[in-house]
């Protein structure tokens, strides 16, 4: 099936990304922005004019909810059941819809295939997915810890290990997303054994404008003392929060920028990043029962030298080191371990569309 054209939609916060897929050859690549109603139908197919027709459209979809553990195609009641999961995930689930809506409206004809970026840690443990709340919880509502961006983990750690030259089966990894939206994962033997993100993508790592994990007593203080209704906070843990509450911008490289001229809160948001993610690497290590190899993924994991440069540092009783002449230069798929380091550290270009094309050649054979 690797000559297969498929259509990758990736729909973002504030972008839709279109790559046509043959086997791992790019055949059309697009980005269209978002407006305040999602997608330009008509903008869409001008981009993809004179394209070859894609035998199939692949949409990343966040979240897959506790039925959707693999690559599934899309008929109306799957799209009703994908609706349905949108409180779940309230900025990135509406996109994705939207995204599906605008190709199907220029391809209403070529079939369409869901891919999930929770279904990767659908093989956590219970020790790791169950949250310790009361029965009733987990058992109407399903709640649990999903964890998300897995179609970049999986993508992140089968490339990782190829990058050392090592069989992904033999290997403990923890590979590090880190982009607008962040977190980690812990990969034994190629599957997914815990992750950061949680019940919604919302818990785990400071991100560019979302919180991370805060102290659930903190939202119901809130709530209850200052009477901020739930939307209110919602909104500001998602929105308001993370590098943008703390230096005043989402983006990592404003951050360091102003860091390096001396700016006090720009620092601090550095440290605070830092700190949360060499605490997550720390505790992804050992539900992995050790660590063989670090492998940083991402906008920022793969742009910024000096954070992976940072958080080095700071795991070299982990075993961790990276090379500072390799690690500055680094770009595109890199190793970049560090002379004596006991664990191989490697920077991977994102490509989930990949990883999708893959999963949609599996359901289509």
């Amino acid at each position: 099936m690797t000559g297969v054209r498929i259509l990758v939609v990736n729909a973002g916060s504030s972008s839709l990304k279109l790559r046509l897929l043959g086997g791992d050859d790019v055949l059309g690549s697009a980005d269209l922005p978002a407006d305040a109603d999602g997608f330009d139908s008509a903008a869409l197919g001008q981009a993809i004019d004179g394209w070859p027709e894609p035998e199939v459209v692949g949409h990343r979809i966040v979240h897959g909810g506790t039925r959707f553990t693999g690559a599934t195609r899309i008929t109306p009641d799957v799209e009703q059941e994908l609706r349905e999961l949108t409180t779940l995930a309230p900025l990135h689930q509406p996109k994705s819809l939207a995204g599906l809506d605008a190709v199907a409206a220029q391809l209403p004809h070529v079939p369409a295939v869901a891919c999930f970026d929770t279904a990767f840690h659908t093989s956590i443990p219970p020790a790791a997915a169950t949250y310790a709340v009361p029965a009733e919880w987990r058992e109407r509502w399903g709640v649990r810890r999903f964890g998300f961006h897995g179609l970049s983990h999986a993508y992140a750690s089968r490339r990782a290990a190829a990058l050392v030259g090592r069989p992904v089966e033999q290997l403990r990894i923890v590979t590090c997303h880190l982009g607008a939206g962040a977190s980690l994962c812990a990969v034994v033997g190629g599957r997914s054994v815990d992750t950061t993100m949680g019940f919604t993508p919302l818990e785990g790592l400071v991100m560019a404008t979302r919180s991370g994990s805060v102290d659930p007593g903190l939202v119901l203080w809130l709530q209850e003392q200052e009477h901020l209704e739930a939307h209110e906070v919602a909104t500001a843990l998602e929105q308001r929060s993370g590098l943008l509450a703390l230096a005043g911008t989402g983006d990592m490289r404003e951050v360091e920028a102003h860091a390096r001229a001396g700016d006090a809160p720009a620092r601090l948001a550095l440290e605070v990043y830092v700190h949360r993610l060499v605490a997550g690497i720390a505790a992804m290590a050992a539900a992995a029962g050790g660590l063989d190899l670090l492998a940083f993924t991402g906008g920022v994991g793969e742009h910024s030298a000096s954070l992976r440069a940072e958080a080095a540092r700071s795991l070299g009783w982990l075993g961790v080191g990276v090379d500072p002449s390799a690690n500055d230069a680094a770009s595109g798929d890199a190793v970049i371990t560090g002379r004596g380091a006991q664990v191989e550290c490697v920077l991977v270009t994102a490509r989930e569309d990949l990883q999708m094309a893959g999963e949609i050649s599996r359901l289509l054979a």
